[in-house]
């Protein structure tokens, strides 16, 4: 198994940031048929596959700002307001994803794209580990 972790720069704010040019740069270098699992190693974070920029980013983060709104209801309640929310968001869109590779290319549908989502405001510089499983 191939495996790399690329650097994500969030800043301070809630993201949804594109990660596939990464994931499919590294998919080519491994080359060949397989699966491509892109896990993040953190507690606040997780990955989507979703149409980006067309405003489905937006409406994602919209959605999981309704689902867990950044106010003081938290029990986890170290950090900015609302941090406890960034550690149930796993739950709901998972840390992880796995995309099958096909001659070196990712198998994503036409406006599907890999993307690293971030409510923590608190921790700006973040990490994704690239696993290619040959098959």
């Amino acid at each position: 198994m191939q495996s790399s972790l690329i650097e994500v720069r969030t800043g301070k704010k809630e993201v949804v940031h594109d990660i596939t040019p990464q994931c499919a740069a590294f998919a080519r270098d491994a080359g060949g048929d397989g699966l491509l699992h892109v896990f993040v190693p953190h507690a606040t974070a997780g990955i989507a596959i979703i149409e980006l920029g067309a405003g489905s980013d937006d409406d994602l983060l919209t959605a999981l700002g309704d689902l867990l709104p950044a106010d003081d209801r938290w029990q986890h309640a170290h950090g900015t307001r609302g941090h406890g929310r960034s550690h149930v968001m796993p739950a709901l869109l998972a840390p992880y994803a796995t995309v099958p590779v096909l001659g070196g290319e990712l198998a994503l549908g036409t406006w599907q794209s890999i993307a690293f989502v971030d409510l923590n405001v608190d921790n700006p510089d973040r990490q994704v580990r690239l696993s290619f499983l040959e098959g």
